[in-house]
């Protein structure tokens, strides 16, 4: 028997209380509130260090800093403009603005806010809050109903789910630190001076591809490769594609091979332009008009694509990039791009010890962000497995 389970047993044998939001704030337990209009022109005049947060369920809820500050204690704040997602922050100075709900505990002995957090966000993960159903403070009171545990218990579960998110942090924390030594060095192996440069014009053929649209991509058929989806789902190489066409209209448009490298020539920001992968099926694919085709007989695909991302020709292809509703390279203009050479012995190296970093910190299957998700996925097993309690039975 857990620790767990012997509390439980001693203190709650005959199961726990549950109650609503709105007991708890009826009671004097809680107090729920909504934030202060912070608009962004409020940020620039009134400037500082203290956060202010919002309804985004990205960056920790970040708004901006502020030269003011409206809590300095521990809070629960959530977005009340759709998604509803919780935060717990910790005692600081901050604020929150108005489409942030905001919730303190009154009663510390009665209720531990960290517990309380872990309740909510886990709830809401089986909850759906969207533009007509918002998650106000009204709303929350009546729609959630959490579990009362004796403190005691409440202690225990926030030490062992504040041991989950330690470590998962910890793990993020070195994931940041290596794809920084990854930088690093992918930096660092194209820089060397002993290496023969050329413009790419002069080491590989460059070639577009012919266009097709969304309504023709098919579950099967001949492979093809959409821009769009250069940004979102492939890697630095790839075996298989996730669209396909039909052979009759498949025959009229253009190809790589195996070895070839696709590169991305548009899309909605500059940094879309110049993602590649290097195309390492069995099978000829298509690529779409909004996409290149390289060729060369001296350089091999890896590593160029691992060249392809450093910022040594990030910021050369800025300098040819076109600029208006949709960013843009020409073939002529990617053509003038340099590129370091040395001999194909070392480019293997070199594009060997990249694919080992790159593997260390973006492989879902292996390294650190696979680990990272097994301990989220833990987590959220053992966070569900402990708020999970047998309801009292009113007599």
């Amino acid at each position: 028997m857990s620790k767990i389970d012997e509390l439980i047993s001693e203190l709650s044998p005959k199961g726990v209380k549950f109650t609503k939001l709105a007991d708890l704030e009826d009671s004097a337990i809680v107090k729920l509130g909504r934030g202060d209009v912070i608009s962004k022109p409020d940020l620039i005049d009134n400037p500082g260090n203290f956060p202010v947060y919002s309804s985004s369920a990205l960056n920790n809820g970040l708004f901006g800093s502020y030269g003011k500050y409206m809590f300095d204690d521990s809070r629960i704040t959530w977005s009340i403009d759709g998604g509803g997602k919780f935060f717990f922050r910790d005692k600081h100075k901050y604020s929150v603005t108005n489409v942030c709900g905001w919730l303190k505990v009154n009663k510390p002995e009665v209720l531990n806010i960290k517990f309380l957090y872990y309740v909510l966000i886990n709830l809401w993960s089986s909850k759906t809050y969207n533009y007509t159903l918002k998650a106000h403070p009204s709303v929350i009171r009546e729609d959630y109903v959490i579990p009362l545990p004796p403190i005691e218990i409440q202690n225990a579960i926030v030490s062992i789910l504040d041991t989950f998110i330690e470590l998962e942090a910890e793990l993020e924390a070195e994931l940041e630190a290596r794809k920084k030594q990854y930088e690093y060095y992918r930096e660092s192996l194209f820089s060397n001076k002993d290496f023969e440069v050329k413009i790419i014009n002069d080491i590989a053929t460059i070639w577009r591809g012919r266009r097709f649209v969304k309504d023709d991509i098919q579950p099967s058929g001949i492979p093809a490769i959409h821009y769009g989806e250069i940004y979102t789902k492939y890697g630095l190489s790839a075996t298989k594609t996730y669209s396909f066409l039909n052979s009759e209209l498949a025959s009229k448009l253009r190809f790589v091979k195996t070895g070839d490298v696709v590169v991305a020539s548009a899309g909605e920001t500059i940094d879309d332009i110049g993602k590649s992968f290097a195309w390492l099926g069995n099978q000829d694919a298509v690529i779409h008009d909004a996409c290149y085709g390289l060729r060369s007989t001296s350089v091999i695909p890896k590593y160029m694509v691992h060249f392809f991302n450093t910022n040594r020709f990030r910021s050369q292809l800025r300098k040819y990039i076109s600029t208006s509703k949709v960013s843009a390279i020409s073939p002529e203009k990617l053509g003038k791009v340099l590129i370091p050479v040395p001999p194909i012995d070392h480019q293997r190296e070199i594009a060997a010890l990249l694919d080992d970093f790159d593997s260390l910190v973006s492989s879902i299957s292996s390294g650190l962000p696979a680990e990272i998700e097994a301990r989220r996925k833990q987590y959220e097993y053992y966070r569900n497995k402990l708020l999970t309690f047998k309801e009292l039975k009113s007599a």
